[in-house]
């Protein structure tokens, strides 16, 4: 497989010597506000094309990477002009979640939404040279969706396309203090050049916990006559203990996003006796502690509930404002509440201060809860992709970061 190259010197004895190293370029479909991106910059990646239909998204992502007019297309996937793709040795897709989620009512990849995942299969089809490498990631709703068959599709259309696949169930609360399970599917072109794989489902079994879950094991051994490439990978980071008050931000007792008493009050009527137990236990201590709460519909009645492992929900995307989640603080005899800031949501992301925040707080907050944790994909380029570029390099000399 001929990989893009480029020339840097080293030095070598003493003198100065000429090494070919593969430019680590990326493709990037559903690009969003970018988090994939800063995911794989931080393990040596450069995005070179990017794609999403969402215009309040790229104004988001061109914000804050700035050269985007060349690479950046605003348009449907499926009318994205494939010769117009330059070669790049990773493609991603984290193709739209709706229809394989159980809110989106597991429509699958017929769905208005999900569908989008052929556009982008469509493109690898069509490309003079395929990349070596594909990523893509979706919810866990993905694995059930349709009784399995989704999930089965769309490895089969990777294996009809040449590419063995390994998968894994990562949840970001390895990395950051909110719960994000997400299924990523990492597929290696085999092509005319055989490559070993590793098919056996002994080498999955053995594979650490953290990066599987009941539903994903169900899933292998239901498709075992698949075209799999189970990779030796490390155990994932041990689950953070930080908790929620390391991210948050700081306001002034007096500011007018706390929720006024009334508020409050109203709110902790909404809760069930164990809920209001353990806050009014937080409260009573000297120093200041912080979960998030949600509404939510209960036999017929509106419930207050917290979330008491010191981790966020999953982020999600903003609809009429019923899943945004709220944030509570108790301790030193007082109790407030308020919503959580966009800033907080980016945080939770695992995307610096630096990166700026739309007027727009909505567009924000749904930019955001649409997007990857940035430090999975940056373990995921660091502990699975860069090790694969270097196994497909073994027959010529390259030296990676």
């Amino acid at each position: 497989m001929n990989f893009p190259v480029m020339q840097r010197t080293t030095q070598i004895y003493g003198k100065e010597a000429a090494i070919a190293t593969p430019l680590l370029t990326c493709a990037e479909y559903f690009a969003g506000i970018g988090l994939v991106r800063l995911g794989l910059e931080q393990a040596g990646w450069k995005v070179v094309f990017a794609n999403d239909w969402a215009l309040d998204k790229f104004e988001m992502y061109s914000a804050f990477f700035g050269e985007t007019s060349q690479h950046y297309r605003v348009q449907d996937i499926f009318s994205v002009c494939y010769s117009d793709i330059p070669n790049t040795l990773l493609a991603t897709a984290s193709f739209p979640c709706s229809d394989l989620s159980i809110a989106g009512k597991l429509k699958g990849l017929r769905g208005q939404y999900s569908r989008a995942f052929w556009g982008f299969t469509r493109i690898l089809r069509h490309q003079a040279q395929r990349p070596p490498l594909v990523m893509l990631e979706n919810v866990m709703g993905w694995l059930i969706s349709n009784g399995g068959k989704d999930f089965r599709a769309t490895i089969q259309e990777l294996n009809q396309l040449g590419y063995a696949c390994d998968v894994y169930a990562i949840d970001a609360a390895h990395f950051l203090p909110q719960s994000r399970p997400r299924v990523f599917v990492i597929g290696t072109y085999m092509g005319k050049q055989r490559f070993a794989v590793n098919s056996n489902l002994a080498s999955f079994a053995q594979r650490s916990p953290s990066l599987r879950t009941p539903a994903l094991d169900r899933a292998i051994v239901a498709n075992q006559d698949l075209q799999w490439n189970f990779l030796e990978v490390p155990a994932l980071p041990e689950r953070v203990t930080m908790g929620l008050s390391g991210l948050v931000e700081t306001f002034a007792e007096g500011d007018d996003r706390w929720w006024n008493p009334t508020e409050v009050e109203r709110h902790l009527k909404m809760m069930s006796p164990l809920n209001l137990d353990y806050l009014q236990r937080l409260q009573a201590l000297s120093e200041y502690s912080y979960c998030t709460m949600y509404r939510r519909v209960r036999k017929g009645h509106q419930r207050a509930e917290l979330r008491k492992d010191g981790l966020a929900g999953c982020l999600r995307t903003i609809r009429g404002g019923s899943s945004r989640q709220m944030l509570v603080r108790a301790g030193q005899g007082s109790i407030k509440m308020r919503l959580m800031t966009v800033r907080e949501y980016a945080r939770l992301q695992g995307v610096p201060d630096s990166y700026p925040l739309p007027y727009h707080s909505n567009r924000a907050l749904t930019g955001f809860g649409d997007a990857v944790c940035v430090p999975v994909i940056t373990w995921i380029a660091t502990n699975v992709l860069n090790p694969l570029v270097r196994s497909m390099s073994v027959h010529r000399p390259v030296c990676l970061p």
